[in-house]
């Protein structure tokens, strides 16, 4: 796998991460919090100009690509106090299943070390079916939070960490 930095100046990027995310999160979310819920957040977490923000506030996305430079997901992650908080972890659907996540989670785990921290952690909500690859991939579930988002919609998540040795 290769990883290809998203920069705050590089417009067309951020504007094809948009795109990406949109492709995936439509079909991966409709089903589990529904197409209302899920424009919203889309709006709200992988527009132009949230992505662009939150590169503003220390995001760092990323694209996963093959060896060719063909764009199959991406991942975002942040370095908090005590961790890295893994924000965006995601495959296109045709791209699940061939153990990339395995590369995906090592990736991020060089970066954790980079930056001093020990530990990853991420929320996953409750109903997601990649629960079982995070759980496969060595996350142990350490809590749970329901958090307001807006508009009268709630994020209900399971919290998960993974520890580097």
């Amino acid at each position: 796998m290769k990883y290809l930095e998203v920069k705050i100046n590089d417009a067309a990027a951020i504007k094809e991460l948009s795109d990406l995310a949109v492709k995936i999160l439509r079909e991966h979310y409709d089903p589990i919090v529904g197409v209302t819920q899920n424009d919203y957040m889309l709006c709200k977490f992988q527009s132009v100009s949230s992505i662009t923000e939150q590169l503003k506030n220390g995001y760092i996305y990323y694209f996963v690509c093959d060896l060719s430079g063909n764009k199959l997901g991406f991942l975002a992650y942040y370095p908090r106090k005590d961790d890295m908080y893994l924000s965006k972890f995601y495959l296109l659907k045709e791209q699940r299943g061939k153990g990339i996540s395995k590369d995906m989670l090592q990736f991020v785990i060089e970066k954790t070390k980079e930056a001093g921290l020990s530990s990853i952690v991420l929320n996953v909500n409750k109903k997601n079916s990649a629960i079982k690859a995070y759980e496969k991939l060595g996350f142990i579930k350490i809590g749970e939070e329901k958090n307001d988002i807006g508009n009268g919609y709630f994020m209900d998540d399971f919290v998960y960490k993974y520890c580097i040795n």
